[in-house]
Order: C-alpha cells, then structure tokens, then sequence
C-alpha cells in the first residue's frame, strides 16, 4: 500500500508541476507577464507566480543558516559584487532540480567565475529542510558547475519561516503548499541583484540563455565586471521586463552602425590623403633634383 500511494502522491505532483508550466506559459505568451489575475489561475495555483519587484531592496538583515548551519544575514553577501537569487526547496522532485541544473549549466557557459566576478545565492522557501540537506544540494551542484572556487560563491540556505516568508514577499515569489502531495506549488525564476542586494533583473523559467546571465550581470555590477564587447551589447540590447530577456534596440543598432561607417569611411579618406600626400612629395622632389 505504501508503494503505491508513493507513486499516487508523485503522480500528483508531476502533473501539479505540469499544469504550473502551462500556466506559466500562457501568462507570457498571452499578457507578457510572469503572473496572471489570481481569479484566471487554475485551482490550487490561485497564490502562485511572481510579481516583479524591479529595484526593491533585498532586506539584509533577514537571518538564515548556511549548509555548514552557521547563522548568516542575507547582508553579509552584499556590497561586493553582482548576486544571482534563485528560491528552490531541496526536497522538490520536479522543477528545483531543473532550475538549478539549467542555472549551472547557464553559468558554465558564460566565462565569469562564480565567487571571483559574482555570487549566487540558493535559498529554500521550506522551513522544514535542514543545513545538512543544503549541503548535500551544494556538493552536487558546485560539481556540476565544475569551477574552482565555487564552493566559496554559491551559498545555500534554511531558514525560518518569518525569513522565508520576508525574502519571498519582496523579491515577489508567490508559491503555496499542497497537503495532499507533500509538495509546493511555485514559479520558477532567477533574480540578478546589484551588490547592495538591490533587485536588477528576473529571467524565468529553468533554461536561462547565457547571453542574456552575462549581460544582467555586467548591468547588475554597473560596469565593474565585463569588457568593452559587453559595453556595445547593452547599448544595442534592452532587457524588457515583461518578457524577462533582452532585446535588439533597432535605434540604437542602426546608430552603432552609422558611427561605424562613418569612422571606416573618415579612416578611409584619410588614408588616401596620406597616399596622395606622400606621392605629391616625391613628385616635387623629383622636379627638384631634375632641375
């Protein structure tokens, strides 16, 4: 009986997870944002989505515990450099696991260490999971990223529910309990915050293209971290909010390009003034030494 009410509950919660997928999807591709009227959503989802909450504070003082069980402030993270904030809980069966694999599988593709030029920042909205599940979650995850000191830069957390429930609200995360699967229902999302732990940018759902990770977080360090090959991607890119990626700006590409030809064309002309410079001072010295 026990076995097969196990594969009853995890039933259950594959297909919760699907019709949460599907709703996350009709909300992007229907209204271009993350959360749908509560009254729209389908049963059991009413309290599920996520509220952008674009350069809200990240409150620093809230109190959590790290895989080691040390007591840690959310503060302690800031003032150094860009962060990645993703909310998992460690005993998920379905979306978490994904959402983490595709945020280490993102990370390895971009060339910005994790723990040099940012920190990633793990935390689980279930008050009941333990420092000791959050260690095990990091073993995995820091070898799957397969980085030396990324063990120092991806920090993950337990906590309380009064903390939990702190981040949860100003970051926007909205999920709710399912008693009769043991699960949660709940949106998934990265949140890229400056170093003072300020909410810069949101890209949903478990696959996160790299291009866009690299872009929030030279954005999100305001210039500190990235090159100059960065610096022209975010004048010709604009990240948009209801979509959660970033986009071509058409004015500022055409601009970009303008400049360009003009400068290849300036270089050009000059050039060949050069040329034409240098051939009417041989001819002279030619008709000199003639004569």
């Amino acid at each position: 009986m026990s076995g097969k009410n196990d594969k009853s509950i995890r039933a259950a919660g594959i297909l919760l997870a699907a019709i949460l997928l599907a709703t996350c999807a009709w909300a992007q591709m229907n209204n271009g944002i993350m959360s749908p009227p509560a009254s729209t959503r389908p049963p059991r989802l009413e309290n599920v989505g996520i509220e952008q909450r674009l350069d809200a504070q990240v409150p620093p003082d809230l109190t959590f515990r790290d895989d080691a069980g040390k007591a840690v402030k959310l503060g302690d993270y800031f003032g150094r450099k860009p962060m990645i904030l993703n909310l998992v809980y460690y005993n998920c069966t379905m979306l978490c696991g994904e959402a983490l694999a595709g945020l280490a599988s993102a990370m390895r593709l971009v060339k910005f260490d994790v723990g040099n030029e940012f920190d990633v920042i793990t935390v689980s909205f279930d008050p009941r999971e333990t420092p000791e599940m959050a260690a095990a979650k990091k073993k995995d995850y820091v070898a799957r990223y397969g980085r030396a000191n990324a063990a120092a830069g991806w920090h993950f957390l337990t906590g309380q529910a009064e903390s939990i429930n702190a981040l949860t609200k100003a970051v926007g995360f909205q999920y709710q309990y399912d008693a009769k699967t043991n699960q949660y229902a709940h949106a998934t999302a990265i949140m890229v915050l400056t170093p003072q732990g300020r909410i810069s940018r949101y890209f949903y759902g478990v696959d996160f293209p790299p291009k866009d990770l690299r872009m929030g977080l030279v954005e999100a360090s305001q210039g500190k971290i990235g090159n100059a090959v960065d610096a022209v991607l975010l004048y010709c890119y604009h990240y948009n909010p209801e979509t959660g990626k970033y986009g071509a700006i058409v004015g500022n590409i055409l601009r970009l390009a303008a400049g360009a030809t003009i400068l290849m064309l300036g270089t050009f002309l000059f050039i060949l003034w050069r040329l034409d410079l240098s051939v009417t001072r041989k001819t002279a010295a030619k008709t000199r030494y003639a004569q």
